[in-house]
């Protein structure tokens, strides 16, 4: 299996983190931001809409990190999909909210203030009031249960967590700071040491 993709990349870390917790052996190929190498036809044929990451594996190709993560953890039989169907619902349910509610207000804080892509005032106005809203919701579904689907780690958790890792560098930290079980829960799985090595931390 081989992955091309680059370590700061948040969807790229989500594809680092189930290959760590599933000890999937793979080979990673930098594809470099810097010299544009995501928008040349070497990477277009693995990704064709000229973003990270992507993978092969044997004669079988895949992008779209999400999927990815499902393939890496099912072809391991790893432990990251619960085999309960409403559980598997559940998780299913978090990685979309992850998508629609989540991550859009949270990457307007992170381009501002460590990619230092400028975003308007109102633009990160409205992005408090999302992030408030989603992370509510997130802390009482936190607050009877461990991890953010249920009883267990699964791609769930693990689809948050490289916008969260930025996000606390961030004026977005003092959202998170008064829902105290998103807290709890961000303190329990950053220090995972399959995470704390794809941070770099």
């Amino acid at each position: 299996m081989k992955i091309f993709g680059h370590p700061m990349s948040t969807c790229t870390r989500k594809v680092l983190m189930t290959l760590a917790e599933t000890n999937t052996t793979h080979e990673f190929e930098l594809v470099d931001f810097a010299k544009n190498e995501h928008k040349q036809p070497p990477h277009l044929a693995h990704q064709p809409f000229g973003q990270v990451p992507a993978m092969t594996d044997g004669d079988f190709a895949l992008y779209e990190s999400r999927a990815m993560c499902r393939y890496i953890n099912e072809k391991a039989n790893g432990p990251l999909i619960p085999r309960d169907i409403r559980d598997r619902a559940r998780m299913e349910q978090w990685i979309s909210v992850e998508t629609s509610n989540f991550t859009g207000p949270v990457m307007k804080f992170v381009f501002q203030h460590i990619f230092k892509r400028e975003q308007t005032p109102e633009a990160l106005a409205t992005a408090a009031t999302q992030l408030e809203t989603a992370l509510g919701i997130m802390d009482k579904q936190l607050a009877v249960h461990p991890f953010i689907a249920g009883s267990s780690f699964t791609l769930a958790d693990v689809s948050f967590m490289p916008y969260i890792e930025y996000a606390m560098n961030t004026p977005a930290k003092e959202h998170f700071a008064k829902h105290p079980h998103v807290v709890a829960w961000w303190n329990k799985i950053s220090e995972r040491p399959t995470w704390r090595k794809i941070a770099g931390r």
